[in-house]
């Protein structure tokens, strides 16, 4: 472009020039404000050019490659599966012990040095819980009516008395609610925070077990005042603690994944979720890499819209784009070549097939065979994918070579030719994973029509076809069952799976289901050093 701009202004020179030459008598010196003021309008232009390229990027949109969409069902079950995880997370806990040092005016004591431990929470209740997404903001989460049952074992030590026992605290009106805000980071991988957040605990009565108790607990309800203020001012520290802990696991996703010796899976987020009254929508990049080289393809991938759908928990949307990429990446990267001896051929075949032998006895008819041969397949483009509502295909432009080898000599090249395999595809989710199967629909080799009616020709296509159908898909369809693994929330399966292949798209309807029990979460943040009846809090940081 600058080169044009030069010659531009090159030939605007000369054209000054020689007119100015032309003109009889005219003075020389007025040509040079004329090319002054040409050499402006050429920056005006040029300036003109940098700013519509600046806009032209800006307003290219770049589409995802998979969309992942929850619905308030996925929400709903949510809440069931968020109290089972909770339930297995207290067990799993230890909550560390509580010590400290207070003055009880009310009882003229100076100070009382006090440890709680063996703090459990035996049970909890929250019977009125709710998500609901809020447009272009975040997710709420709202609790009231929730009790909870604590036990603990104590000692004190004051200057006039020191003694043991057990304590049983009990929370009753129990209310949270707050907004978990869901964005991205640089890298494409999911944040979380916490918004507004605001808990309080209602009531709250203390009871004591031991020699004493009659008379601890006669002055349980002064303690309980203070218990119940401070525990309220530590709630929601605790609960944003727990929620940045969770946040920073989130940041150790691994958002590139190596699907095989050959390609890299691209799952990061391409923007903030987006959110509406009814569902929240992820999308991800969705695109393979050869392992060596993190280039986009040489195209683009194309808009796509899931169905406005709510009976599912949780839609999937796997675009052509997404096909096509990791067609393109295996290609690249050498994934589609392969070289198969007899012995492997015949393996395959026997366990696939029957009449091996008259196979294999037709292609020595025809090339007078004694010694072993090989058979090299290798794409010579990228498979074409094709998605169209109820049809999946899968075409492969390769070409086939086949070889003989004595012991002692080099290989010589019987024949080869191009060919294109049709084959349809097959899909099914197993755990985590889409696993994909290739089933053969037309061989046909790449020859002019005046050969095709050679008998010769067309035995040979057939035979190249059956090899093809029993001995090399085969192999394909081993390394396929590796599958492509779907993006699903920690720890959670996918039940009641449907699989619809759209206009250019794959779409994934599933339900969820709470699995596996969390196991190493980490500790209470923040628990460490509290004081509920002074308030003092001394908790850790969360890393």
């Amino acid at each position: 472009m600058m080169s044009l701009f030069s010659e531009f202004k090159a030939q605007v020179k000369n054209t000054l020039t020689s007119k100015a030459e032309g003109i009889e008598g005219a003075p020389q010196f007025w040509t040079l404000p004329l090319l002054k003021m040409c050499t402006k309008m050429v920056q005006v232009l040029w300036g003109c050019f940098l700013l519509w390229n600046l806009y032209i990027s800006s307003t290219q949109t770049t589409y995802p490659g998979i969309k992942a969409r929850a619905t308030q069902r996925a929400l709903d079950y949510g809440v069931q599966a968020g109290v089972l995880m909770i339930e297995q997370m207290i067990k799993e806990r230890n909550i560390p012990d509580l010590k400290g040092s207070e003055s009880l005016e009310f009882l003229k004591v100076d100070y009382v040095n006090y440890n709680f431990s063996n703090i459990k929470i035996n049970a909890f209740s929250f019977p009125n819980t709710s998500l609901a997404f809020v447009p272009g903001v975040g997710i709420k989460a709202l609790t009231n009516h929730g009790t909870a049952n604590i036990s603990t074992n104590w000692d004190v030590k004051s200057p006039l008395f020191q003694d043991t026992g057990g304590a049983d605290l009990f929370l009753s009106g129990i209310y949270f609610t707050g907004i978990l805000i869901l964005a991205q980071n640089d890298f494409g991988q999911p944040t979380l925070k916490l918004q507004d957040c605001y808990a309080q605990v209602s009531h709250a009565h203390v009871s004591f077990t031991g020699e004493l108790s009659v008379l601890y607990n006669s002055f349980a309800e002064p303690m309980e005042k203070p218990i119940l203020k401070n525990l309220n001012e530590m709630l929601c520290p605790i609960i944003t603690g727990e929620v940045e802990a969770l946040n920073a696991n989130l940041s150790m996703l691994e958002v590139l994944t190596k699907i095989d010796n050959y390609t890299l899976l691209d799952y990061s987020l391409m923007s903030s979720p987006e959110i509406t009254e009814n569902y929240i929508d992820l999308n991800l990049k969705g695109v393979f890499y050869p392992l060596e080289n993190l280039t986009d393809p040489p195209f683009s991938p194309l808009p796509f819209v899931l169905p406005e759908r709510s009976d599912s928990m949780f839609y999937i949307g796997i675009s052509e784009y997404f096909f096509k990429s990791a067609s393109f990446a295996h290609f690249t990267a050498g994934a589609f070549n392969i070289t198969l001896s007899t012995k492997e051929i015949s393996s395959h075949l026997v366990r696939h097939s029957q009449g091996v032998g008259n196979v294999l006895s037709r292609i020595a008819e025809i090339y007078i065979l004694s010694q072993p041969f090989m058979v090299r397949i290798m794409a010579t483009e990228p498979p074409v994918i094709s998605l169209l509502p109820g049809n999946f295909t899968l075409d492969i432009p390769a070409s086939i070579v086949i070889l003989t080898q004595s012991e002692n000599s080099t290989a010589e090249t019987i024949v080869s030719m191009d060919f294109v395999a049709s084959t349809s595809v097959s899909l099914v989710i197993l755990g985590q994973r889409l696993i994909c199967s290739l089933s053969l629909n037309r061989f046909r080799l790449s020859l002019p029509e005046s050969n095709r009616s050679n008998i010769e020709v067309l035995r040979f296509e057939n035979i190249l076809s059956f090899i093809l159908h029993f001995g090399i898909l085969p192999l394909a369809n081993a390394k396929l069952q590796q599958g492509f693994p779907l993006p699903n929330p920690h720890k959670i399966s996918f039940v009641n799976s449907d699989i619809e292949v759209l206009e250019h798209f794959l779409l994934i309807s599933t339900d969820l289901k709470y699995e596996t029990p969390l196991k190493q979460q980490p500790s209470f943040y923040g628990w460490e050093g509290l004081n509920l009846i002074s308030g003092r809090w001394r908790g850790k940081s969360v890393p």
